[in-house]
């Protein structure tokens, strides 16, 4: 039987899902508010794990792809005093594939692949329980039914009101984003200083990391402690503006490490939000989350690979369960797993956080020394 089936959302989750039940020759929708591919910026790399993200290319058959396209060059790390003293210098070993990098265009674009987008379809709402299905109302007023509605849209999920109440809260840790184009050529003491992978300076309460995607193209990250309304006086749309109040956070920094904010272009504002670390939802028939809509936890290079395997992993089991088996038991078993393996890494990311933006910046050198490997 052949279930009518929509993910809502063309991330990594939505896209991971619609590509493993397209492997399995089984027809789903793809519902993204957004008008094209290329709307809004991809976003910076990812380095994909091998028994989370890797896995679920794995299962939709995409691996030799990625690895064709990933720079596993880009795990490289450098961790620099605000003097700019080196502390650390890690390189991975040539065959080293635990962790490679991947820009989210390139990701985003292998897993597009012959998939079926419906652009510019923004949902509002997701109603489960009708006679006919879930019902699903569009931004444009109209409507449609499913068998099963995915939720793969996101912090800010239209899906999870369905399922649950919860909504994202703040972490009180703030990021500014800027970038460098074509460092290597514009930039070359500081593409000498990031080298091939990232590097990060660690102090009290605030860190500055600079990280390559391919193309000589490189993003900024400015992360510190304050209130959600920090930036209240301040037009964030200024650049010169806030580049001259980071310039003032970080004052006394080294000038090679403050010239990763002079020389970066615009500047965009990323307050970090969560979930709750085991954020669960009583099972409801025909709707169910994946990803950043089901486990939002702090961006500490897991979020992505939880979704990427979230949605292999439930595509699979609908594409291989029996035909006489309820799809709704696959989800409800599907939940339970992914609520386990989420709480987990929700714990450690959220501590994680906390001891990488914290008043010891000793704090941060100790979690990179426990998770790298010698």
């Amino acid at each position: 039987m052949r279930h009518r089936i929509a993910v809502i959302g063309s991330g990594p989750a939505g896209l991971t899902f619609a590509r493993v039940l397209h492997r399995y020759g089984h027809p789903v929708t793809v519902l993204e508010r957004d008008p094209a591919p290329d709307a809004r910026p991809p976003g910076g790399t990812l380095d994909l794990h091998e028994r989370l993200g890797q896995l679920a290319l794995e299962k939709a058959g995409l691996l030799a792809e990625f690895q064709a396209l990933s720079r596993p060059e880009g795990q490289a790390m450098r961790i620099l005093a605000p003097d700019g003293t080196v502390l650390r210098d890690w390189r991975p070993r040539p065959d080293d594939l635990a962790n490679p990098e991947i820009d989210r265009g390139q990701l985003r674009d292998l897993l597009l692949g012959p998939l079926d987008v419906r652009w510019g379809r923004g949902v509002t709402r997701v109603v489960p329980g009708g006679q006919d299905g879930v019902l699903v109302d569009f931004a444009d007023g109209l409507q449609e039914t499913y068998d099963l509605v995915v939720g793969a849209d996101g912090a800010w999920s239209r899906v999870r009101p369905a399922l649950s109440p919860v909504t994202p809260h703040y972490t009180g840790v703030t990021s500014l984003e800027t970038s460098l184009d074509d460092v290597d050529a514009r930039h070359p003491d500081l593409a000498r200083l990031i080298g091939e992978g990232s590097v990060a300076v660690y102090g009290a309460n605030r860190s500055l990391v600079a990280q390559r995607n391919s193309g000589g193209h490189v993003k900024v990250y400015s992360k510190f402690r304050a209130p959600l309304d920090w930036h209240k006086d301040l037009d964030l749309a200024d650049a010169e503006a806030v580049r001259s109040g980071l310039l003032t956070l970080f004052d006394g920094w080294s000038a090679p490490v403050l010239d990763l904010l002079r020389r970066g272009t615009a500047f965009a504002h990323r307050p970090f939000y969560v979930l709750p670390v085991s954020h669960t939802w009583p099972h409801a028939p025909g709707v169910t989350l994946l990803g950043d809509a089901a486990h939002l936890m702090p961006p500490l290079g897991v979020g992505a690979n939880l979704a990427m395997l979230d949605g292999a992993e439930l595509a699979e089991s609908i594409a291989t369960a029996p035909g006489t088996r309820d799809p709704d038991e696959t989800v409800r078993v599907f939940e339970e797993r992914m609520w386990a393996r989420a709480g987990k890494w929700a714990q450690i990311t959220t501590a994680g956080l906390e001891r990488l933006v914290s008043p010891d910046p000793a704090e941060a050198i100790a979690v990179f020394d426990e998770v790298q490997p010698s």
